[in-house]
């Protein structure tokens, strides 16, 4: 199955936006679907490689692809659609472990608090890349400054020479006008026209409004000196004018304002009018109403806010310094740091400098050392996709200060890892804090531009010794501790060992396969050969003896693996098998406990928690033996695996032990599928009998392809 098959069974099943998880078994396919009512069974077994489609309760849907099942789920995590990740979360995608975080606190349950902030997100995340790129010109400003090439490139008073100017337009360019990008995105997430929202927020930053204010002595707005407004009268009824310049309230708040209104207008205006007359009757309304009391209130805000974090810093740089790094892991995931990036944006504007992006970057590397410490340890691990996962995730992170790839590609996945992280974090924010009150810094490290946190916008932060002795603490320590002590726990590491070697295992397994049917010679196994094997499975007499051929030129004989009555396989409690979606064999109701290798040949998959194996015989016969059915969900309880992903089996050789009691106990059927896999490479398979049957006797007849 290739990718135009992985992004066909997507398709069938509603998309990417409708799949609300994806994981997988030995076999199958396992997807949680936000909505399965619309999702058609045949379609998907319609689609080349699919053995088969089983619609489950609770939006659940199972596609059966059979052993080659990884292949498939990575040709899926790699298609476009389910990207975020590189190697997203195999249990669940990015969109589920947001809504699951978001769950934890008011989010998810207060549905006006989550549409808020959706609407901060939406607002902000598109032009993050702009963003970025006006921080790396920033850096580079002060870096020039550092290193005396320029003069204090943003101080009062200081002209730069013309090309300097230039190249210090191109920041500007980004943050004059962000009031007019984000009232465009917001405008958008709101349902109303964004070129609207676009024109009406204009208004405000014209020349020509500006100067409506000329000869006018600014006021501080309601008693707050960094909402600085001149009032203007018009039409006899006064104006607060004041710079709209990077400012991110107000737009957002018109943005809030403009949504309704544009609703009400569409339902207000005939269908045949509403290209005309909604945008002017919006425009009409709305730039009054920005420029007299949207727009003002926006400042004021923004003010009030940012005069309450500077008092906090003012009061205890020391406390500031050590709160923002600790409590950034938890306002990313659910959306709060949007208004923290406005104030600082605000901060830059009326202040000329930020405190809080200097101990927020002590959370950041904190974040980014213990995706190093994962990319470490997925090296080490031979963790192909974890490694994919984490390299781009640092590389983001180092070079881009974007946390979002690290925190939800990894970190939230693996839980872990958030204490590792926040020693880190506290350490970053207990250094600034240590260190400015060593030398005496009031508002403790500072920048005097918004800029990213990663390795290129060190030069930005004042005084940068500090910052990137913090920073370097916070991110080596994230990484040591996450390397010592490991980013899974006990249990999920040996899952994950036991998937990897069954993976190599599978892939050495289409080699010895091919090899070992060359090398056979034609040679009788009598049912008797097994008789060790079968005396210690049980005492229950057969009721055939059969002469078994492991390789003949004419049929393979699939022997039985345990002891028991064997049963056809419509009789399975389980669609899959019953309907033969797997393939054709048999199912063995055991009487014994203990199941045995039906033949020479190489364990492609042996599942940690015992349930099922997978087996390449001499002879090129690809066999699953299912233990029982959904015993998946005792997660190895019961069960004590005998044998590993790779090693070399023969007729007779134990496979796993199994505790019939703790399974009839969890109320599992015991019965166990047989299954030939590659069926399509033989020509008939049948099973050679019913009823008792001993460890060692004829199965599962599989001839020969003419």
């Amino acid at each position: 199955m290739g990718t135009s098959s992985a992004a066909d069974i997507v398709t069938a099943v509603g998309g990417a936006q409708n799949i609300e998880s994806l994981t997988h078994c030995a076999t199958r396919l396992r997807f949680q679907l936000r909505d399965a009512s619309g999702v058609d069974a045949k379609a998907v077994e319609a689609i080349p490689g699919v053995m088969g489609a089983v619609p489950q309760a609770g939006e659940r849907f199972q596609v059966v692809i059979g052993g080659g099942v990884q292949n498939v789920y990575n040709d899926i995590m790699a298609l476009p659609d389910m990207k975020d990740g590189g190697g997203a979360p195999a249990d669940d995608d990015i969109d589920a472990i947001k809504a699951r975080e978001r769950a934890k606190g008011v989010r998810g349950k207060v549905a006006w608090i989550d549409s808020l902030f959706e609407f901060l997100s939406d607002s902000f995340r598109p032009i993050l890349g702009a963003l970025l790129g006006a921080s790396f010109f920033i850096t580079f400003m002060a870096l020039m400054a550092t290193l005396d090439v320029i003069p204090d490139w943003n101080a009062p008073g200081v002209t730069l020479d013309p090309s300097w100017a230039f190249i210090n337009l191109m920041w500007q360019s980004v943050f004059v006008f962000l009031p007019l990008m984000v009232a465009y995105n917001a405008t958008k997430k709101v349902g109303a026209d964004p070129w609207v929202g676009f024109a009406i927020m204009a208004v405000l930053m014209l020349p020509g409004f500006t100067s409506l204010a000329e000869g006018v002595e600014p006021t501080a707005l309601f008693g707050i000196e960094a909402a600085q407004v001149a009032i203007v009268p018009i039409f006899g009824i006064p104006m607060p004018i004041a710079n709209y310049s990077s400012q991110v309230f107000p737009p957002l708040l018109m943005a809030a304002a403009l949504g309704p209104l544009y609703k009400l207008l569409r339902k207000i205006i005939a269908a045949n009018l509403q290209l005309i007359f909604v945008p002017f009757f919006a425009m009409l309304i709305m730039m009054p109403l920005t420029a007299f009391v949207i727009g003002p209130i926006g400042v004021y805000v923004g003010a009030v806010l940012a005069q309450a974090l500077a008092a906090i810093n003012s009061f205890s740089p020391f406390i500031f310094a050590i709160v923002i790094p600790l409590a950034y892991p938890f306002m990313v995931p659910l959306g709060l740091h949007w208004p923290i990036n406005a104030i600082m944006l605000l901060n830059i504007q009326t202040l000329g400098y930020d405190f809080i992006q200097g101990p927020m970057g002590a959370w950041n590397f904190a974040c980014f050392g213990a995706t190093a410490g994962v990319l470490v340890l997925s090296m080490r691990h031979r963790d192909t996709q974890m490694r994919q996962t984490a390299t781009g995730a640092l590389a983001a992170g180092l070079l881009g200060g974007i946390s979002e790839p690290s925190l939800y590609g990894i970190h939230l996945r693996f839980k872990r890892i958030y204490p590792r992280m926040l020693v880190g974090c506290f350490v970053g924010g207990l250094t600034i804090g240590v260190g400015s009150l060593i030398m005496g810094l009031e508002n403790g490290v500072t920048t005097q531009a918004f800029v990213f946190t990663s390795l290129l916008t060190i030069p930005a932060f004042q005084p940068t010794g500090l910052y990137a002795i913090a920073i370097g603490l916070a991110f080596f320590t994230s990484m040591f501790l996450v390397i010592w002590s490991n980013f899974r726990t006990p249990e999920q590491q040996a899952e994950f060992e036991a998937a990897r070697d069954a993976a190599e295992a599978a892939a050495a397994a289409e080699h010895v396969a091919p090899a070992a049917v060359e090398a056979a010679e034609p040679r009788t196994i009598d049912a008797s050969d097994a008789a060790p094997a079968a005396a210690a499975a049980t005492a229950a007499p057969a009721t055939t003896t059969a002469t078994a051929t492991a390789v003949r030129e004419v049929a393979v004989e699939v022997l039985a693996p345990l002891a028991g009555r064997v049963v056809p396989l419509s009789e399975v409690p389980d669609p899959v098998f019953a309907g033969g979606v797997m393939g054709p064999g048999a199912a063995i109701e055991p009487t014994g406990d203990t199941v045995f290798s039906p033949g020479a040949g190489v364990i492609a998959a042996a599942q940690p928690t015992g349930h099922a194996f997978g087996i390449v015989l001499d002879g090129g016969v690809e066999l699953l033996i299912h233990v029982g059915i959904d015993t998946v969900n005792l997660k190895g309880e019961g069960f004590e695996v005998k044998v590993k992903n790779g090693d070399r089996v023969e007729l007779g050789t134990p496979l796993v032990t199994f505790d019939r009691g703790v399974i009839e106990k969890a109320g599992y059927p015991l019965i166990t599928p047989v299954i030939v896999l590659n069926a399509d490479d033989f020509g008939e398979v049948s099973p050679v009998l019913e009823g008792e049957v001993a460890v060692g006797a004829s199965l599962i007849t599989v001839e020969k392809k003419e």
